[in-house]
């Protein structure tokens, strides 16, 4: 399904949405360019798990980010490793499943070594607008206009 976002308060809230449908052990996925709203839809995803807004930044510099929430949950940040030897040395597949939620950005780096996650591609339309593309979800079972 691919819904469009005019604003990174309406992606964060597309991610709360992806957030309800990660039980244990389900990750998502997420792909885009630099500065897409990968992190924005991370900030929705997390609040499900009763972590704030303002507590999720990019996990660039950290790697891997946990948060302690209803679940353990894991923002993941893959941007700054190279291969999947270092991926594996940073913990990385310790975090994924296990009865732990994650989202993973740079998700690409996992291509062909993990699947079963949510997809999440997120590209720019125009400096304000976002095309996010969602696979893994039924589109009978996202409700959009949901809300809590």
């Amino acid at each position: 399904m691919t819904i469009i976002s005019h604003s990174p308060q309406e992606t964060i809230e597309i991610g709360r949405h992806i957030g309800r449908h990660l039980i244990k052990g389900l990750s998502a996925f997420m792909y885009g360019e630099l500065g897409a709203g990968k992190t924005m839809l991370i900030k929705g995803v997390g609040s499900v798990f009763g972590i704030p807004e303002r507590d999720i930044t990019s996990a660039t510099y950290t790697i891997i980010a946990e948060y302690e929430g209803a679940v353990p949950f894991y923002h993941i940040d893959l941007y700054r490793l190279d291969d999947i030897k270092s991926i594996e040395e940073a913990g990385v597949f310790e975090c994924i499943g296990h009865g732990k939620a994650s989202a993973v950005e740079w998700a690409e780096k996992l291509d062909g070594v993990i699947s079963g996650a949510i997809r999440v591609d997120i590209s720019y339309v125009d400096n304000d607008t976002r095309q996010i593309t969602i696979q893994g979800i039924d589109e009978k079972d996202w409700d959009y206009n949901q809300t809590g």
